[in-house]
């Protein structure tokens, strides 16, 4: 992919595997205070967090969440019956990538998991 803006700072990474711990909106938030904590990036709003439930395919079920940061933003995407999660850390400032993926993996208890930088 060429760069298309090579003047602009950008990093980004997508963090994918299952994970063995209870899932919600409590643990989702505390995941985003958390991982911001740990790679110094600064929230400036509160995280929102959506579910379908109950619409939809039922193996889609699960949270649809963001929370912005003063540097871009972190999505996360959990699909609660299958215990995956797909998560996109979008930085305009540069992070550790290895720290990132072994506080992902530590705090959901993930023993599959896959991450590439985009």
């Amino acid at each position: 992919m060429k760069n298309l803006a090579p003047h602009l700072t950008r990093q980004r990474l997508l963090i994918e595997g299952f994970f063995a711990i209870p899932v919600n909106k409590l643990s989702i938030k505390r995941f985003f205070t958390k991982i911001c904590k740990e790679l110094n990036l600064r929230m400036y709003g509160k995280p929102i967090i959506f579910s379908p439930e109950g619409l939809g395919k039922k193996e889609n079920q699960g949270y649809d969440a963001f929370v912005p940061l003063i540097d871009s933003g972190i999505s996360l995407y959990v699909w609660s019956e299958e215990k995956f999660l797909s998560c996109v850390i979008y930085t305009c400032k540069s992070f550790d990538q290895n720290k990132a993926t072994k506080f992902t993996k530590s705090f959901f208890k993930m023993k599959k998991i896959e991450h590439k930088p985009f």
